[in-house]
Protein backbone atom coordinates (compact mmCIF):
# COMPACT_ATOMS: atom_id res chain seq x y z
CA UNK A 1 0.00 0.00 0.00
CA UNK A 2 1.52 3.54 -1.10
CA UNK A 3 1.98 5.60 1.93
CA UNK A 4 1.94 9.21 2.67
CA UNK A 5 3.84 12.05 4.71
CA UNK A 6 2.35 13.95 6.63
CA UNK A 7 3.47 16.53 9.10
CA UNK A 8 1.20 17.10 12.63
CA UNK A 9 -0.21 20.59 12.07
CA UNK A 10 -2.00 20.50 15.75
CA UNK A 11 -2.94 18.42 18.58
CA UNK A 12 -5.50 19.77 20.46
CA UNK A 13 -7.62 18.03 23.63
CA UNK A 14 -10.85 16.82 22.67
CA UNK A 15 -12.68 15.99 26.17
CA UNK A 16 -11.48 13.90 28.95
CA UNK A 17 -8.69 11.63 27.71
CA UNK A 18 -9.25 12.57 23.92
CA UNK A 19 -6.39 14.28 21.66
CA UNK A 20 -7.37 15.53 17.97
CA UNK A 21 -4.72 15.39 16.16
CA UNK A 22 -4.40 17.08 12.63
CA UNK A 23 -2.00 16.00 9.63
CA UNK A 24 -1.42 18.09 6.67
CA UNK A 25 0.37 17.19 3.67
CA UNK A 26 4.03 17.47 3.19
CA UNK A 27 3.97 18.67 -0.30
CA UNK A 28 1.68 21.34 -1.50
CA UNK A 29 -1.18 19.41 -2.59
CA UNK A 30 -4.10 18.30 -1.43
CA UNK A 31 -4.71 15.09 0.60
CA UNK A 32 -6.98 11.72 -1.25
CA UNK A 33 -10.57 12.12 -1.09
CA UNK A 34 -12.63 10.57 1.46
CA UNK A 35 -16.26 9.57 2.86
CA UNK A 36 -17.61 9.23 6.19
CA UNK A 37 -16.53 6.20 7.71
CA UNK A 38 -13.67 6.02 6.35
CA UNK A 39 -9.77 5.17 8.20
CA UNK A 40 -6.15 5.68 8.09
CA UNK A 41 -3.34 3.14 8.93
CA UNK A 42 -0.75 5.51 11.27
CA UNK A 43 2.98 4.08 11.12
CA UNK A 44 4.19 5.20 14.12
CA UNK A 45 8.00 5.88 14.71
CA UNK A 46 7.56 2.86 17.42
CA UNK A 47 6.92 0.27 14.50
CA UNK A 48 3.63 0.40 15.62
CA UNK A 49 0.41 0.54 12.61
CA UNK A 50 -2.84 1.42 14.10
CA UNK A 51 -6.34 2.44 12.47
CA UNK A 52 -8.10 5.66 13.12
CA UNK A 53 -11.46 6.89 11.79
CA UNK A 54 -11.20 10.68 9.71
CA UNK A 55 -13.61 12.87 11.42
CA UNK A 56 -14.49 16.36 10.86
CA UNK A 57 -15.97 16.80 7.15
CA UNK A 58 -15.19 14.83 4.20
CA UNK A 59 -15.42 17.84 1.85
CA UNK A 60 -12.13 19.23 3.82
CA UNK A 61 -9.12 17.46 1.56
CA UNK A 62 -6.08 20.25 3.12
CA UNK A 63 -5.47 18.28 6.26
CA UNK A 64 -7.37 14.93 7.85
CA UNK A 65 -8.32 14.92 11.46
CA UNK A 66 -8.47 12.06 13.65
CA UNK A 67 -9.11 11.82 17.36
CA UNK A 68 -7.27 8.91 19.59
CA UNK A 69 -8.35 7.81 23.46
CA UNK A 70 -5.70 7.21 25.69
CA UNK A 71 -6.54 3.45 26.27
CA UNK A 72 -5.85 2.24 29.74
CA UNK A 73 -4.80 -1.01 28.25
CA UNK A 74 -3.13 0.87 25.28
CA UNK A 75 -0.91 -1.77 23.16
CA UNK A 76 1.14 1.24 22.56
CA UNK A 77 -0.49 3.20 19.71
CA UNK A 78 -2.73 5.85 21.74
CA UNK A 79 0.02 5.65 24.48
CA UNK A 80 2.57 6.82 22.07
CA UNK A 81 0.32 9.36 20.45
CA UNK A 82 -0.43 11.00 23.63
CA UNK A 83 2.86 10.57 25.15
CA UNK A 84 4.85 11.25 22.32
CA UNK A 85 3.98 12.77 18.90
CA UNK A 86 4.36 16.30 18.95
CA UNK A 87 3.49 19.01 16.57
CA UNK A 88 5.76 19.43 13.93
CA UNK A 89 6.84 15.38 13.68
CA UNK A 90 6.28 14.20 10.43
CA UNK A 91 5.25 10.78 10.23
CA UNK A 92 3.56 8.31 7.44
CA UNK A 93 -0.06 7.30 6.87
CA UNK A 94 -2.21 5.50 4.29
CA UNK A 95 -4.83 6.06 1.44
CA UNK A 96 -8.19 6.23 3.46
CA UNK A 97 -9.91 3.08 3.35
CA UNK A 98 -13.68 2.66 3.93
CA UNK A 99 -15.57 0.06 5.12
CA UNK A 100 -17.96 1.95 7.61
CA UNK A 101 -19.33 3.89 4.29
CA UNK A 102 -23.32 5.42 4.14
CA UNK A 103 -25.25 3.31 2.43
CA UNK A 104 -28.27 5.43 0.55
CA UNK A 105 -31.80 6.32 2.64
CA UNK A 106 -34.42 8.67 3.13
CA UNK A 107 -33.29 9.02 6.90
CA UNK A 108 -30.00 8.23 9.37
CA UNK A 109 -29.69 7.26 13.03
CA UNK A 110 -26.82 7.81 14.07
CA UNK A 111 -25.76 6.63 18.14
CA UNK A 112 -22.42 6.96 19.29
CA UNK A 113 -20.44 5.97 23.12
CA UNK A 114 -17.52 7.86 23.64
CA UNK A 115 -14.16 8.01 20.89
CA UNK A 116 -16.76 6.25 18.52
CA UNK A 117 -17.80 9.24 17.64
CA UNK A 118 -15.43 10.21 15.45
CA UNK A 119 -16.58 8.61 12.38
CA UNK A 120 -20.44 9.20 13.51
CA UNK A 121 -19.10 13.02 13.44
CA UNK A 122 -18.19 12.78 9.59
CA UNK A 123 -21.20 11.17 9.05
CA UNK A 124 -22.95 14.04 10.61
CA UNK A 125 -21.55 16.30 7.97
CA UNK A 126 -21.19 14.33 5.00
CA UNK A 127 -24.67 14.01 5.71
CA UNK A 128 -25.28 17.50 6.75
CA UNK A 129 -24.04 18.71 3.40
CA UNK A 130 -26.01 16.38 0.97
CA UNK A 131 -29.20 18.09 3.03
CA UNK A 132 -29.94 14.32 4.62
CA UNK A 133 -32.37 14.21 7.29
CA UNK A 134 -30.52 12.33 10.56
CA UNK A 135 -31.16 12.29 14.11
CA UNK A 136 -27.57 11.65 16.43
CA UNK A 137 -27.36 10.54 20.09
CA UNK A 138 -24.03 11.21 21.48
CA UNK A 139 -23.48 9.60 24.85
CA UNK A 140 -20.48 10.32 27.40
CA UNK A 141 -19.52 9.51 30.68
CA UNK A 142 -19.64 13.67 31.93
CA UNK A 143 -19.76 17.01 30.62
CA UNK A 144 -15.97 16.79 30.53
CA UNK A 145 -15.65 13.89 28.26
CA UNK A 146 -17.67 16.26 25.42
CA UNK A 147 -15.62 15.73 22.26
CA UNK A 148 -16.37 18.25 19.66
CA UNK A 149 -17.74 20.54 21.88
CA UNK A 150 -17.97 23.59 19.61
CA UNK A 151 -19.29 21.76 16.82
CA UNK A 152 -22.25 20.40 19.05
CA UNK A 153 -23.15 24.08 19.83
CA UNK A 154 -22.80 25.43 16.65
CA UNK A 155 -26.00 22.67 15.67
CA UNK A 156 -26.98 21.17 12.12
CA UNK A 157 -29.63 22.44 9.57
CA UNK A 158 -30.91 18.98 8.66
CA UNK A 159 -29.66 17.02 12.03
CA UNK A 160 -31.16 16.38 15.57
CA UNK A 161 -28.87 15.88 17.99
CA UNK A 162 -29.00 14.76 21.43
CA UNK A 163 -26.08 15.08 23.93
CA UNK A 164 -26.59 12.23 26.92
CA UNK A 165 -24.15 11.77 30.14
CA UNK A 166 -24.37 8.61 32.02
CA UNK A 167 -23.42 10.06 35.10
CA UNK A 168 -26.79 11.89 34.88
CA UNK A 169 -28.93 9.10 34.21
CA UNK A 170 -28.78 9.60 30.78
CA UNK A 171 -26.81 6.22 29.63
CA UNK A 172 -28.12 4.60 26.52
CA UNK A 173 -27.67 1.47 27.59
CA UNK A 174 -30.83 2.01 29.45
CA UNK A 175 -32.88 4.24 27.81
CA UNK A 176 -32.71 3.51 23.85
CA UNK A 177 -33.62 6.44 21.50
CA UNK A 178 -37.35 6.40 20.57
CA UNK A 179 -36.74 6.90 17.08
CA UNK A 180 -35.56 3.49 17.26
CA UNK A 181 -38.29 1.69 18.37
CA UNK A 182 -40.67 1.72 15.46
CA UNK A 183 -38.74 -0.12 12.49
CA UNK A 184 -38.93 1.68 9.38
CA UNK A 185 -38.01 0.74 5.80
CA UNK A 186 -36.38 3.71 4.43
CA UNK A 187 -34.11 4.53 7.45
CA UNK A 188 -30.67 3.27 8.22
CA UNK A 189 -29.14 2.56 11.57
CA UNK A 190 -25.38 3.47 12.30
CA UNK A 191 -23.96 2.60 16.03
CA UNK A 192 -19.88 3.43 16.92
CA UNK A 193 -18.76 2.14 20.42
CA UNK A 194 -17.54 -0.26 22.48
CA UNK A 195 -17.75 -3.79 21.39
CA UNK A 196 -20.31 -4.67 24.33
CA UNK A 197 -22.37 -1.13 23.33
CA UNK A 198 -22.76 -1.90 19.66
CA UNK A 199 -23.41 -5.93 20.20
CA UNK A 200 -26.56 -4.93 22.72
CA UNK A 201 -27.91 -2.24 19.99
CA UNK A 202 -27.39 -4.93 17.37
CA UNK A 203 -29.45 -7.33 18.78
CA UNK A 204 -32.09 -4.96 20.22
CA UNK A 205 -32.78 -3.45 16.75
CA UNK A 206 -32.84 -6.78 15.49
CA UNK A 207 -35.75 -7.70 17.79
CA UNK A 208 -37.52 -4.85 17.39
CA UNK A 209 -37.94 -6.10 13.45
CA UNK A 210 -34.99 -4.26 11.97
CA UNK A 211 -33.10 -6.41 9.11
CA UNK A 212 -29.98 -6.94 9.33
CA UNK A 213 -28.82 -5.00 6.07
CA UNK A 214 -30.27 -1.45 7.60
CA UNK A 215 -27.56 -2.27 10.78
CA UNK A 216 -24.27 -0.83 10.61
CA UNK A 217 -21.65 -1.63 13.06
CA UNK A 218 -17.85 0.22 13.05
CA UNK A 219 -16.00 -2.92 14.10
CA UNK A 220 -13.21 -2.30 17.27
CA UNK A 221 -13.27 -6.03 18.04
CA UNK A 222 -13.55 -9.06 15.53
CA UNK A 223 -16.87 -11.32 14.60
CA UNK A 224 -16.46 -13.36 16.69
CA UNK A 225 -15.66 -17.14 15.92
CA UNK A 226 -16.62 -20.35 17.02
CA UNK A 227 -12.90 -21.43 18.21
CA UNK A 228 -10.27 -18.99 20.04
CA UNK A 229 -7.28 -18.10 18.11
CA UNK A 230 -5.23 -19.19 21.40
CA UNK A 231 -7.69 -21.94 22.74
CA UNK A 232 -5.09 -24.45 23.62
CA UNK A 233 -7.37 -27.67 24.18
CA UNK A 234 -8.17 -27.05 20.19
CA UNK A 235 -4.83 -25.70 18.80
CA UNK A 236 -1.90 -27.24 17.36
CA UNK A 237 1.41 -26.52 16.96
CA UNK A 238 3.13 -26.28 13.44
CA UNK A 239 5.98 -25.07 11.07
CA UNK A 240 5.67 -22.07 8.75
CA UNK A 241 8.62 -21.91 6.38
CA UNK A 242 10.03 -18.48 4.96
CA UNK A 243 9.80 -19.01 0.97
CA UNK A 244 12.51 -16.32 0.23
CA UNK A 245 15.18 -16.92 2.72
CA UNK A 246 14.37 -20.95 3.96
CA UNK A 247 13.84 -20.34 7.61
CA UNK A 248 11.57 -22.09 9.56
CA UNK A 249 9.44 -21.61 12.92
CA UNK A 250 7.56 -23.41 14.76
CA UNK A 251 4.56 -21.59 15.93
CA UNK A 252 3.31 -22.99 19.63
CA UNK A 253 -0.36 -23.79 19.98
CA UNK A 254 -0.02 -20.80 22.35
CA UNK A 255 1.70 -18.22 20.30
CA UNK A 256 0.03 -16.28 16.98
CA UNK A 257 2.36 -16.71 13.49
CA UNK A 258 2.84 -12.52 14.16
CA UNK A 259 4.78 -13.10 17.50
CA UNK A 260 7.04 -16.04 16.46
CA UNK A 261 8.19 -13.76 13.19
CA UNK A 262 8.77 -10.40 15.54
CA UNK A 263 10.74 -12.93 18.27
CA UNK A 264 12.59 -13.74 15.59
CA UNK A 265 13.56 -10.47 14.06
CA UNK A 266 11.49 -11.38 10.66
CA UNK A 267 9.79 -7.92 9.94
CA UNK A 268 6.02 -7.85 9.08
CA UNK A 269 3.46 -5.00 9.50
CA UNK A 270 0.82 -5.57 11.82
CA UNK A 271 -2.14 -3.72 12.48
CA UNK A 272 -5.29 -4.15 14.65
CA UNK A 273 -3.75 -7.75 15.44
CA UNK A 274 -7.47 -9.08 15.79
CA UNK A 275 -7.67 -10.05 12.24
CA UNK A 276 -9.93 -7.27 11.54
CA UNK A 277 -8.06 -4.64 9.38
CA UNK A 278 -6.25 -6.99 6.92
CA UNK A 279 -2.10 -5.25 7.57
CA UNK A 280 -0.91 -8.43 8.14
CA UNK A 281 -2.50 -10.41 5.06
CA UNK A 282 0.31 -12.62 3.76
CA UNK A 283 0.65 -14.95 0.77
CA UNK A 284 0.60 -18.46 1.62
CA UNK A 285 2.50 -20.63 -1.40
CA UNK A 286 2.00 -24.16 0.33
CA UNK A 287 -0.41 -25.88 3.05
CA UNK A 288 -3.52 -25.36 4.49
CA UNK A 289 -5.06 -22.40 6.24
CA UNK A 290 -7.36 -22.28 9.43
CA UNK A 291 -8.85 -19.30 8.58
CA UNK A 292 -10.01 -17.10 12.20
CA UNK A 293 -9.79 -13.32 10.51
CA UNK A 294 -12.82 -11.12 10.13
CA UNK A 295 -11.85 -9.41 6.90
CA UNK A 296 -11.71 -11.83 4.31
CA UNK A 297 -14.96 -13.13 2.44
CA UNK A 298 -15.59 -16.23 1.79
CA UNK A 299 -14.97 -16.27 -1.53
CA UNK A 300 -10.88 -14.71 -0.81
CA UNK A 301 -10.72 -17.72 1.89
CA UNK A 302 -11.76 -20.25 -0.66
CA UNK A 303 -9.91 -19.09 -3.45
CA UNK A 304 -7.42 -20.65 -5.41
CA UNK A 305 -4.71 -17.91 -4.11
CA UNK A 306 -4.61 -17.61 -0.25
CA UNK A 307 -4.01 -15.42 1.94
CA UNK A 308 -3.44 -15.74 5.85
CA UNK A 309 -3.85 -13.37 8.90
CA UNK A 310 -0.67 -13.85 10.66
CA UNK A 311 -2.26 -12.13 13.82
CA UNK A 312 -4.75 -14.49 14.59
CA UNK A 313 -4.80 -17.63 12.02
CA UNK A 314 -3.43 -20.64 11.91
CA UNK A 315 -2.50 -23.86 9.62
CA UNK A 316 -4.68 -26.94 9.59
CA UNK A 317 -1.49 -28.43 7.87
CA UNK A 318 1.65 -29.63 9.51
CA UNK A 319 3.71 -26.99 7.57
CA UNK A 320 2.84 -23.38 5.84
CA UNK A 321 4.91 -22.13 3.79
CA UNK A 322 4.94 -17.96 3.47
CA UNK A 323 5.97 -15.69 0.82
CA UNK A 324 7.85 -13.78 2.95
Amino acid sequence: MDKLKVVVDSISRQGEGNLAITLMPVQPLNLPEWQAGAHINIYLPNHLTRQYSLTGSPTQREHYVICVKKEQLSRGGSQYIHENLRVGQYIEISPPCNQFSLKAAEQYLLIAAGIGITPILAMAEQLEAQGKFFELYYCVKTPLHLAFIHRWRQGFKFGKIHVLYSSLGESLREQHPPSLQQPQPNTRLYFCGPHSFMQDYQHYALELGWQAEQIHLEAFHPIQVPTSPFDTATNTGFQIKLQRSGQIFHVPEHQSIAHVLLKNRVNIPLSCEMGMCGACLTRVVAGEVDHRDSVQSDSEKNSSEQYIALCCSRAKSPVLELDL
